[in-house]
């Protein structure tokens, strides 16, 4: 029997594939590599196939026609389940920042509709009407310039729409890289003193004094324990770090919740030597637990005895330990203009990491060795100890310079 091509109501030959819908319109189906079936649609047959050079091109190029239905979202879901490499907070923190600020805006556009345009409208929504912090977009930055770069790997686009445009939003705002906020001595000094002085925050002079005089991230202070404390010898073991997680939607993790995971870096495991501030506000710490009964009540991934705990004998985590900080900052400062309506040194808003670029700061100033104190704070790259936590303060400069002075003085005939 001899075949019969298909034609259309004006008596066209229509292709393999296409078809004459009953309202007069033309559609073009086709099944990808995955044998999931695609259609598109045109009121022509012109308009129709021009879209079917569109979808061969894309064949063409390497590019996948399914990725037209892709949208930013399903890209994310095959990321978050895909995802190796992260350290767990990371990874939480990537997640927790695409679904608050992207999911519900740019994540349901189709990738292959989003122009650099997109991204770059969007990123200025972010600062113009949500008033975001640039520290907070590159953030947003690092999760969605990932998912444009799966996308192209997995043959959905042929470019990624993030590349530079983040660098094009904060030149068109001006934006300079913002200074990292560090105490001055005087302002550290005024810290210490209103935390020893002051009965209602003495219970807090420990944690704080140690975390200043030690340079541990927040994790690391919070999963100290007391066999990681060799007060004779005087030396911290780091060795661990406790994570915090609060969990909305996940139902399989939802609640709150600590976990104990291995430093940030392998430079990170290391031994450092403590100051007298800090053995003295250990021992004050033992004292403290001692007077008021106080122990640890908790085991997370087999660890226990943890030094600073709360009332309920759990560790602190980073919310509460800022949240302590903005009473302590409001309280001393109006405790200063108590005594003079223009007091010399007030405190400055400032959170638990300040405490790490001041005592960075403070070694610095002391002449400390660089190579020494990358190993002191656990940083892998000296760049990150030299650019990022080394902050110039006028008494540095000033004392350098006086340093200079005999090494370009005219010697006397």
């Amino acid at each position: 029997m001899a075949y019969t091509k298909r034609k259309d109501s004006s008596r066209a030959v229509l292709k393999k594939g296409e078809l004459q819908r009953p309202n007069g319109t033309y559609s073009y189906s086709w099944y990808d590599c995955n044998h999931k079936r695609h259609y598109i649609y045109g009121k022509t047959l012109e308009e129709l196939r021009c879209k079917e050079k569109e979808v061969a091109k894309k064949d063409i190029d390497g590019l996948r026609p399914s990725g037209r239905y892709m949208t930013l979202n399903d890209i994310y879901n095959i990321w978050k389940e895909v995802k190796r490499g992260l350290k767990l907070n990371t990874f939480e923190n990537y997640k927790y920042t695409y679904e608050t600020f992207v999911k519900d805006s740019l994540g349901r556009q189709k990738i292959v509709l989003i122009k650099k345009t997109d991204v770059r409208r969007f990123y200025n929504t972010m600062v113009d009407e949500r008033g975001l912090s640039f520290a907070m977009l590159d953030n947003i930055q690092s999760v969605v310039h990932q998912l444009f770069d799966m996308a192209i790997d997995d043959g959905y686009i042929s470019s990624n729409p993030a590349d530079r445009v983040l660098k094009e939003i904060k030149k068109s705002h001006s934006c300079q890289t913002e200074e990292r906020c560090v105490l001055t001595k005087a302002q550290q000094d005024l810290f210490l003193r209103f935390l020893r002085e002051n009965p209602t925050y003495r219970h807090w002079y420990p944690v704080f004094s140690v975390m200043l005089g030690t340079g541990l991230r927040v994790g690391e202070i919070s999963g100290l324990r007391w066999c990681d404390v060799d007060l004779e010898k005087g030396f911290i073991s780091i060795n661990h770090t406790l994570a915090y997680f609060c969990h909305r939607d996940e139902a399989y993790k939802k609640g709150c919740y600590f976990e104990v995971h291995s430093p940030k870096t392998k430079n990170s495991v290391r031994n450092i030597p403590m100051l007298d501030i800090v053995k003295e506000s250990l021992k004050e710490q033992k004292s403290l637990m001692d007077e008021s009964g106080a122990e640890c009540k908790v085991i997370i991934d087999g660890y226990s005895d943890f030094i600073f705990l709360n009332k309920d004998g759990l560790p602190f985590q980073q919310g509460i330990l800022n949240k302590a900080l903005r009473r302590i900052i409001r309280d001393c400062n109006d405790a200063e203009f108590e005594k003079d309506p223009e007091p010399n040194v007030l405190l400055p808003h400032f959170s638990c990491h300040t405490l790490r670029h001041t005592f960075t700061t403070r070694a610095i100033e002391a002449g400390m060795n660089v190579k020494a104190l990358q190993n002191f704070l656990g940083h892998k790259d000296i760049q990150t100890t030299l650019g990022r936590y080394a902050h110039q303060t006028d008494d540095l400069m000033f004392s350098s310079i006086l340093s200079l002075e005999d090494m370009f003085a005219v010697p006397k005939i």
